[in-house]
């Protein structure tokens, strides 16, 4: 990710309300609320340098503390260990947690976490589905989304003046030009991955109970024909080394498509790694993204400035410059109550593409737990072999 843009003074009129709300609340000068933070080196920098500090700004006495455990299932599952190892005290040294889909569902269901959403104004700013269920887990009052990743096909207008729009639509476009079209397999990165959730979503059938469940073993014998479609169209295609190795290839011209994640895509876009007239497109019937989520543990010992930390981060203002601006990230909160906080060139930037439209329709959740180890392990057997 980019080096953050320097913090632009000065808070829209919802921004300040809020800010006077949090301020009256104010703490005595010995109080800390620790965060504890999944997700990659930047998730911790955001709290570091931006958030933390405006949360300090308008609730004098208050300091933020934050700790990163790392990206992926292990950063959050070492945070599910923490508040794990605690159970039996009265009170529990993290107040705030960030941290992946999975991890934070099996929080829920194992009691650790807090039901808070009702309790604080930004709450009703979220009705996307992500927010109710995580991977099959009902997480719904628990969790606030931090933001939503997504991920869509990068191409080249010039070159590709009809793009397919449909998973059908790319299966014969492929077939008409041949190695055209790259994508890294489930190897060394989640665009891949997120590209062959899609085609089972497509082609496999019980999209919905794949998506949430119940798990049945058995249903994983009825995407053969689905995976030997898959392994046809892979002679069609070029293998990339990664998320980073298929923009890499898309600069270099040696590919025209292929799957990426539209923030990690806008950000090479500012830098000048990819090209200015690149765009982006998410495949009918749908292709995966996911959150991170924020969520308060249960016995968190300063709930009260818990919920206002992520009352504060939620809100309009700061997910537009916090999340957005600064880092290309769809907002957590609804897309249409962040728009009157963004500049308008950014909002045409973000979602002149990928319309928020476009998100509600064809963005879905990664697949339920097992299902999803079932998608990864049946293409290693059926389709790369």
């Amino acid at each position: 990710m980019n080096a953050f843009q320097s913090f632009r003074p000065g808070r829209t009129a919802a921004a300040a309300a809020l800010a006077a709300g949090l301020v009256a609340g104010s703490a005595n000068a010995d109080n800390t609320l620790n965060v504890a933070s999944g997700g990659s080196q930047n998730m911790v920098d955001y709290v570091t340098d931006y958030l933390g500090p405006l949360f300090e700004e308008q609730n004098p006495g208050w300091k933020v503390r934050v700790v990163g455990t790392g990206p992926g299932d292990a950063g959050s599952q070492k945070i599910k260990e923490k508040l794990e190892a605690q159970v039996d005290n009265d009170a529990w040294d993290t107040d705030v947690i960030a941290t992946n889909q999975k991890k934070t569902g099996e929080m829920v269901e194992a009691g650790l976490l807090s039901q808070y959403r009702s309790e604080i104004s930004t709450g009703a700013l979220v009705t996307r589905d992500t927010a109710e269920m995580a991977l099959g887990t009902d997480v719904g009052g628990y969790v606030m989304p931090m933001f939503h990743s997504q991920t869509a096909l990068a191409y080249f207008p010039e070159l590709v003046s009809d793009p397919p729009g449909t998973y059908d639509e790319l299966r014969a476009w492929v077939e008409a030009h041949p190695k055209q079209f790259g994508y890294n397999g489930i190897k060394n990165g989640m665009s891949g991955v997120a590209f062959v959730v899609g085609w089972i979503y497509t082609y496999g059938g019980n999209t919905d109970q794949v998506i949430n469940g119940p798990y049945d073993p058995a249903l994983k014998d009825t995407w053969d024909g689905a995976l030997a479609d898959l392994k046809a169209f892979n002679e069609h295609i070029t293998f990339t080394p990664g998320n980073a190795g298929t923009l890499d290839m898309l600069n270099r011209g040696e590919i025209v498509m292929g799957p990426v994640w539209v923030d990690m895509f806008y950000t090479w876009q500012a830098d000048g790694r990819v090209p200015p007239n690149m765009k982006l497109l998410v495949l009918g019937p749908g292709m995966p993204g996911q959150p991170y989520y924020y969520a308060i543990p249960a016995k968190a010992a300063n709930r009260d400035a818990a919920k206002k930390f992520i009352e504060l981060a939620t809100s309009p203002a700061v997910q537009a410059e916090g999340i957005v601006n600064r880092f290309n990230w769809y907002p957590g909160i609804d897309a249409e109550h962040v728009q009157d906080s963004l500049d308008p060139a950014v909002w045409a930037k973000i979602f002149s593409d990928v319309t928020p439209a476009d998100l509600a329709d064809k963005g879905r959740p990664f697949p339920l737990g097992p299902f999803f180890a079932d998608i990864k392990e049946a293409y290693e057997q059926k389709v790369t072999n």
